[in-house]
């Protein structure tokens, strides 16, 4: 039986001062989040590991997020944050990545102004030394950032890539044909796997699973359950719906899967992918 993974979940401490986008006007989520916060929500959903995501674009931060992770049995592994533009880019990772619970690292391109800084020259060094290091990439993009993500995965077919929040594609205006597209190439043209998270916050107030079954269902159609992975997102996902909202959300627009398909997407496949 696969375990239940949470395939993404952030803990952020204020003081630490480098979360550059976390300001006082997102009040339900400007204060500290621990691992003591979500052990409840957790444990209320029999949810056996969470990968911990970088919220902040430091390295600093990447040693902090160890940290928790060395002193939290269920935190089974940590996506974190380098320079992928800094000629030690590659030293730092192999650094980093001499800790077993580092599993991948993820540059915050959707917070970057170049929509085409991934296919900079100057990452190819980081970019390679993902795959030497085998280890993996997680795409913070907008659907603005999909076709340079396909011509970047064209030239790296090897390198281990989820797409986070499946790119948050914008339900709140209904906009859809252009990011399905892109998503549909995407599934068809690379290995790349999807997070399923982080719905809820795009899409509008008072939302219903109504409001991401046509997201959901092409993700499902495109990727397929083998290729999906759930993650909450939290404490992200509180500014749309609590952890457990979410939660059901998820298994009812899944509903109609196998029992192994459901278990794939909700932990094996994040099991595989992180190698956790």
């Amino acid at each position: 039986m696969a375990p239940s993974i949470d395939a993404h979940v952030h803990f952020w401490q204020l003081s630490r001062g480098d979360y550059g986008w976390l300001t006082p006007d997102l009040a339900a989520i400007y204060r500290d989040f621990a691992p003591d916060d979500l052990e409840p929500l957790r444990r209320g959903q029999g949810i056996d590991g969470v990968v911990l995501v970088q919220a902040a674009a430091t390295v600093a931060e990447t040693e902090y997020m160890l940290g928790l992770a060395a002193a939290t049995p269920w935190v089974k592994g940590v996506v974190g944050w380098v320079d992928f533009a800094d000629r030690t880019a590659p030293a730092e990772m192999a650094r980093l990545a001499a800790n077993p619970r580092l599993k991948g690292f993820r540059p915050m391109i959707q917070d970057i102004p170049d929509d085409d800084w991934m296919l900079r020259a100057d990452l190819d060094p980081a970019f390679r030394a993902l795959l030497d290091l085998d280890l993996c990439f997680d795409a913070l993009t907008l659907p603005r950032h999909l076709k340079n993500l396909l011509l970047l995965l064209e030239r790296h077919p090897d390198l281990r890539t989820v797409i986070c929040h499946g790119s948050k594609p914008r339900i709140r205006d209904r906009a859809f044909e252009a990011w399905a597209a892109d998503m549909t190439a995407l599934a068809r043209e690379t290995r790349a796997l999807c997070k399923l998270s982080g719905l809820v916050t795009e899409a509008a107030a008072g939302w219903r699973a109504a409001d991401l079954r046509p997201y959901v269902d092409h993700l499902l159609v495109t990727f397929g359950a083998d290729r999906l992975i759930w993650g909450s997102d939290w404490p992200v996902c509180t500014l749309a719906a609590s952890y457990d909202a979410w939660r059901a959300a998820a298994v009812s627009l899944t509903a109609d899967l196998s029992e192994t398909e459901k278990a794939a997407v909700f932990g094996g496949n994040a099991e595989r992918f992180y190698r956790l």
